[in-house]
């Protein structure tokens, strides 16, 4: 899930723990119990790229996102979340990030459809987001959500020890515009764990606005590009949540929760592992 630095915060749980200050690195155990609750999400967003089809509703995915939580004894980290009432975020075509799911939206032949969601389980928090090409969709929908994915592992080739965010970030950066997308930059990426968003904050473009912290093994950080096929600018919605694009373009998105290693990486939210 993206969010402004600003709403840095825990997720709002029963007897919820404090929020903490600075980055935090995960020990031996609590990496083990992130490695739980990420192969949650990964497994809920598996099953919701394989049961997605037209006709359903984003409320439907949502149902069936937040059951397949519970089922499998975590909670939804995003319902309750400053808010927001739901499990996932359900974002199609124009519309960015933070989409709330609704039985009056109706997913459809051609739709570029973004689903984020996250688990709370023992905790610990995973994150993740895919970007589904719902039946046959344009060509340029189809380049837009390969070059997402591309760039996600892009900035994920990057990971290890005693390299710097801006490794990420410029990655990141460089294929999104060699293939003419543009990266929104009101939101970004990350750290997660104890808290859904942690410090530090993981961007996808170069910039010297935010201190370009040197990794440590140990760091859990969610790495999610979002990508625009005209500006890349957005507006928010009067629910106050949805995020859509100001020329009315394509927006895709991708995401995984990463443990960073001595010698590289983790992906802990890896769905061809569940």
């Amino acid at each position: 899930m993206n969010i402004l630095s600003n709403l840095l915060s825990q997720t709002v749980q029963p007897n919820p723990p404090k929020q903490r200050r600075g980055i935090e690195i995960k020990s031996p155990r609590e990496i083990d119990i992130m490695r739980q609750s990420a192969k949650i999400v990964a497994t809920v967003l598996k099953e919701i790229s394989e049961l997605v089809e037209p006709g359903m509703t984003t409320a439907d995915l949502d149902a069936h996102a937040e059951k397949r939580i519970r089922e499998m004894g975590a909670t939804p980290s995003f319902k309750g979340y400053h808010g927001f009432p739901a499990s996932i975020c359900s974002s199609i075509n124009n519309e960015v990030v933070h989409g709330i799911p609704s039985p009056k939206k109706v997913i459809r032949t051609g739709d570029v459809l973004k689903v984020d969601t996250g688990a709370y389980y023992q905790g610990f928090h995973g994150d993740s987001c895919i970007t589904i090409a719902v039946g046959e969709v344009t060509p340029e929908a189809a380049k837009l959500i390969r070059v997402a994915e591309e760039a996600l592992y892009k900035g994920i080739e990057q990971v290890k020890a005693n390299v710097y965010l801006m490794d990420i970030a410029g990655a990141i950066e460089d294929h999104v515009k060699m293939n003419g997308f543009t990266v929104v930059e009101e939101f970004t990426g990350h750290g997660v764990g104890r808290n859904l968003h942690e410090e530090p904050s993981v961007f996808n473009y170069r910039t010297r606005e935010m201190p370009n912290v040197k990794l440590r093994a140990g760091m859990t950080l969610a790495i999610e590009p979002i990508l625009n096929a005209g500006s890349k600018h957005t507006r928010t919605l009067a629910d106050r949540w949805t995020a859509v694009t100001v020329d009315n373009a394509l927006s895709a998105q991708f995401e995984h929760t990463v443990l960073v290693t001595e010698t590289g990486y983790e992906i802990l939210t890896d769905r061809t592992n569940v």
